[in-house]
Order: C-alpha cells, then sequence, then structure tokens
C-alpha cells in the first residue's frame, strides 16, 4: 500500500484530538517502553500536552537512545543553492512565484565555486536545493550530480517531487539522499498555503517517498514546516510517514528536519505557535519512536538554543549556511529564502561540538558506495 493510501484513512482533526486526549498515566507507559518498541498510540502521548511535565525524562531517554546508536558524533552539512526560480505560489517562502524578486539559475562556473568555498570549510557532502521550475528540471540537476560528484563523497538533493524513473537516473550519477518536506499534512492547510503551481498537488507530493524507495534512493528525508497547522498532528502524521518508509522501505536511511518558520520576502502570515520547547518535546519524541532515523538541527534556530538542544536526539546540523544562489562565492547579499539565525561559521561550530565532547563528522558516506571511485572529471577541475 502507498502511503497516499494510509494518510487517507486518518483525518487530520480526529488525530489533533486522540492527542490532546492522552493522559499522564499514557505518557508513562510510552516512557516505560524499551528502546524500539515505542509505537505509534505511544507516538501520540509523547506528543500530547500531558508529555509536558515529562519533558525533563522525555530528553534523557532521547539522549541515551541517540549514544547507544550513534555515538557522540554530529554530521556538519550545508545547503548550495543552484537557484531561486520557482512557479509555486506559496504562503511563506520568498522565492514564491508572486514575489518580484530576481531569479537566478547558477551556470557551471558558479556552481564549482559555491563548491570550492564548501570545501575550504571542510564539508565532504552537499545538499543542492532548488525551486520549482522547469528551468531546473532533472538534466540541469543531473548536469550537477555529475559536476560535483568528483569533489565530494555524498550528493543530496532537495528540489521539486519527480517521478521513480527520474529518481533512479540521478541515481545513476551519484545521488545518494532526497530530502522531501510535505510542508503539512492538514489538507485544508496545504490547500491555503500552496496557491498554485505543481506543489499545489499534494498527492503527488505524499507519494516521493514512495517512488524514491522503488527507485533504490538511499536515504529519505522528510518533514513537516512547523507552523502551517496544528504542530503535534503535523508531527504524528510525520511519524506516521516515517514509519510507513521504515518498514516498506526498509533499505532506505531516514532522516527528519524540524523546521520553524523563518522571515521571508512577502508579506507574513499567521503562524500555529511551535517554540523552542515544542521543538524539543517534538524532536525526544521521534527518537523514542525511532532509535535509526537521523534527525537534523538547522541553522533556523539560534545559536544560544543550538547548544542547549543539540544532545537530545540530533545527529545532524547545518553550520555556515546560505540560503540564496551564489551566497558563498559571489552574492551573499542576495535574496535569501528564509532567514538563518546561527551565523557562526562551521568551524566556530565544529569547536564548540568538540568542546562538549562531540566530534564534529564532515564525511558520512564515501561515492564508492555508488560505483563512483572515479576521478574528478577534467571540465569540473577546471
Amino acid at each position: 500500500m502507498n502511503f497516499t493510501d494510509i494518510w487517507r484513512q486518518h483525518d487530520f482533526g480526529e488525530v489533533s484530538r486522540r492527542i490532546a486526549s492522552k493522559t499522564p498515566a499514557d505518557v508513562g507507559r510510552a516512557l516505560a517502553k524499551p528502546r524500539g518498541r515505542v509505537d505509534l498510540e505511544d507516538f501520540a502521548a509523547l506528543l500530547s500536552p500531558s508529555a509536558g511535565p515529562h519533558l525533563e525524562a522525555m530528553a534523557q531517554a532521547a539522549h541515551r537512545s541517540t549514544v547507544e546508536r550513534f555515538g557522540r558524533t554530529m554530521r556538519l552539512y550545508a545547503p548550495l543553492y543552484l537557484s531561486n526560480a520557482c512557479a509555486n505560489v506559496c504562503t511563506y517562502c520568498g522565492f514564491s512565484a508572486h514575489n518580484k524578486i530576481r531569479r537566478k539559475v547558477l551556470s557551471d562556473a558558479e556552481i564549482l565555486a559555491e563548491a570550492r568555498v564548501l570545501k575550504q570549510h571542510g564539508f565532504d557532502s552537499v545538499l543542492l536545493v532548488t525551486g520549482e521550475t522547469g528551468r531546473v528540471g532533472t538534466d540541469y540537476i543531473a548536469h550537477a550530480l555529475r559536476l560535483l560528484r568528483g569533489h565530494f563523497s555524498g550528493l543530496w538533493i532537495e528540489v521539486q517531487p519527480l517521478d521513480q524513473d527520474d529518481y533512479a537516473r540521478l541515481g545513476s550519477e551519484g545521488l545518494s539522499a532526497v530530502m522531501v518536506y510535505q510542508e503539512t499534512y492538514d489538507p485544508a492547510a496545504y490547500a491555503r498555503h500552496h496557491l498554485s503551481g505543481p506543489k499545489a498537488d499534494m498527492a503527488y507530493r505524499l507519494g516521493t517517498p514512495d517512488r524514491l524507495g522503488r527507485a533504490g534512493i538511499r536515504k529519505v528525508g522528510l518533514g513537516a514546516l512547523f507552523g502551517l497547522s496544528d504542530w503535534r498532528a503535523d508531527a504524528w502524521f510525520t511519524g506516521l510517514h516515517l514509519r510507513h518508509v521504515e518498514t516498506v522501505h526498509w533499505r532506505t536511511k531516514t532522516s527528519l528536519s524540524f523546521p520553524r518558520l523563518r522571515p521571508h520576502q512577502g508579506e507574513e502570515i499567521p503562524v500555529t505557535p511551535f517554540g523552542e520547547r515544542d521543538l524539543v518535546q517534538a524532536a525526544c519524541a521521534f527518537r523514542l519512536l525511532s532509535p535509526e532515523a537521523e534527525l537534523s538541527l538547522s541553522t533556523r534556530e539560534g545559536a544560544e538554543f543550538r547548544n542547549k538542544a543539540f544532545r537530545l536526539g540530533f545527529t545532524a546540523m547545518s553550520a555556515g549556511s546560505r540560503t540564496n544562489p551564489g551566497g558563498y562565492a559571489s552574492e551573499p547579499e542576495s535574496l535569501e529564502q528564509f532567514a538563518i539565525d546561527d551565523d557562526r561559521s562551521p568551524a566556530e561550530v565544529a569547536a564548540f561540538l568538540r568542546s562538549q565532547g562531540y566530534d564534529p563528522v564532515w564525511k558520512d558516506w564515501d561515492k564508492t558506495y555508488d560505483g563512483f571511485s572515479r576521478a574528478v572529471p577534467a571540465e569540473a577541475a577546471s
């Protein structure tokens, strides 16, 4: 069964009400479960308001589970924005088609210039990011992968949803991971915030992780943009999606992100509250639901918060991020997709982690795993 069929079996409002009805006793039972035995009803209890007084116990359990599985390590990553061109009208995004901004698609020389800066910082993997438009379709992404695969051990993308054959093709070019965030699993909120463009097709986006699993992509990133609807229900549906991928596409690794709405170009929109304490609760609940999933903490959050929260189940942190095409090498002041809050350099983030007894990890994948052990192509080395 595809996840879209499973999603249709659940009413978003009913899930929200069920989470709200969970009791302290339900939370206690969930916390008493052995590692790896938390189910989706336990997960609902851990996300509920009743779990608030148990946050310290959840944090300690999440920390223990993470250290047992991942050790005291933290993968550091950075996005490389290839384009801000986009055909979608989304209320919360600076790249939305209705915003009158200068659009840019990086050339080969500009892509390589960005790559050189990231390599100088120590990164050995890169997340390629674009808006949704035919100007940066499968051919453009495949070319970017070929251009970069001699420079980085891991190549990941966060782009528009694609067909299964497209993902299989990109996998043959060295792609090892795809991040595809649903934004919200609430159909009413989804329609309210995705006004036009290909992203307005909610069902196609919901089915993307299934297409990725069938195409053999090695890691799939899931998540919701917290603030668009009830965060507890959105988190539960993300957990439902995670459990589906872990069960059906069990050869595929999973990762989760916890983006909160940040200032962006265009009109501000009403935001459903999702504070730092809520983010901590969600992250701990996800770690207890899934001991194997990677959890990521982005530069959307401030340095002070990240310095405290990184121990609570997270295994990856972005560092030194720029969310605009050309932002590392040539256009640091151009329009960002959203404002970041932690502007420390990668070296500063790595030094902090070491001071806390953690090992910053710049590489967690090797291109030989994908069959790409060849030297840097001549055109890419120039």
